[in-house]
């Protein structure tokens, strides 16, 4: 465990410049669906959506710019996620990012992207159906955990083993369950970075403002770096890359 967080904080301090580079695609997919003209809220650096009232006032237009919104964040997403595996990956196994591998960036985006996407229309269906049946949103919540195995990993698995959509959600499945040690250890620190920083921008700029600076600082910062130790834990699956 401690070699993992090592492996994580080194590669992260090493790699900070273009870590920032490619985080910039974070900041601006979080800013899409701000400036979208339909309900969101800000918790804990994210950006989230009130199904309930997009049901009440839905229209064409409303649809357009939710669709807009979500497909392009969730582009903006898939490349950093990428960007960064492809630099855990090269890392630990210290060789270099050839042409060839930048050339890669696209098929491998793709494949991310429609990871995300299944998610997201998944976690979206069933809020809605939980709202139109009057079921509490918890199980929707409940719902998003369960199906997580199957995502968690997948984003690593498309770039390090170069898997399939569907490939990588088994693989990560497989291995999210035989190393939820791993996954356990990444959940507390995710809510522990979110935590400190919240109280912190709040202590500091005040509740009004502390959310859109967690939302930047969170973009910037912390979301690379949960991405950095995601793909690290993936990579304990080699045992030649141990150490």
């Amino acid at each position: 465990m401690a070699g993992l967080l090592n492996y994580s904080i080194e590669t992260y301090a090493k790699h900070i410049p273009l870590i920032l580079l490619f985080s910039i695609s974070f900041v601006i997919a979080i800013l899409i669906p701000i400036f979208a003209a339909f309900p969101t809220y800000s918790d804990l650096g994210g950006i989230f959506l009130r199904s309930a009232s997009i049901l009440q006032n839905l229209d064409i237009l409303s649809t357009a710019v939710i669709a807009f919104s979500v497909l392009f964040s969730l582009l903006f997403l898939s490349f950093a996620i990428v960007a960064i595996n492809v630099i855990v990956k090269h890392s630990r196994t210290h060789t270099k990012i050839t042409k060839e591998v930048l050339r890669g960036l696209e098929n491998y985006t793709g494949s991310v992207f429609t990871v995300l996407l299944l998610f997201t229309i998944i976690v979206i269906a069933v809020s809605f159906l939980c709202y139109n049946y009057g079921i509490t949103s918890t199980l929707s919540s409940l719902i998003g955990f369960l199906i997580s195995p199957l995502f968690f990993y997948a984003p690593a698995s498309i770039v390090v083993d170069e898997k399939g959509v569907f490939r990588s959600m088994k693989q990560s499945a497989q291995y999210f369950f035989k190393r939820l040690d791993y996954a356990a250890i990444w959940f507390v620190i995710a809510i522990a970075l979110m935590t400190i920083f919240d109280v912190l921008f709040i202590a500091v700029g005040g509740t009004a403002l502390s959310g859109y600076i967690l939302l930047v600082f969170n973009a910037l910062f912390i979301m690379p770096f949960l991405v950095v130790l995601q793909s690290q834990a993936y990579m304990g699956r080699f045992s030649l890359l141990k150490g």
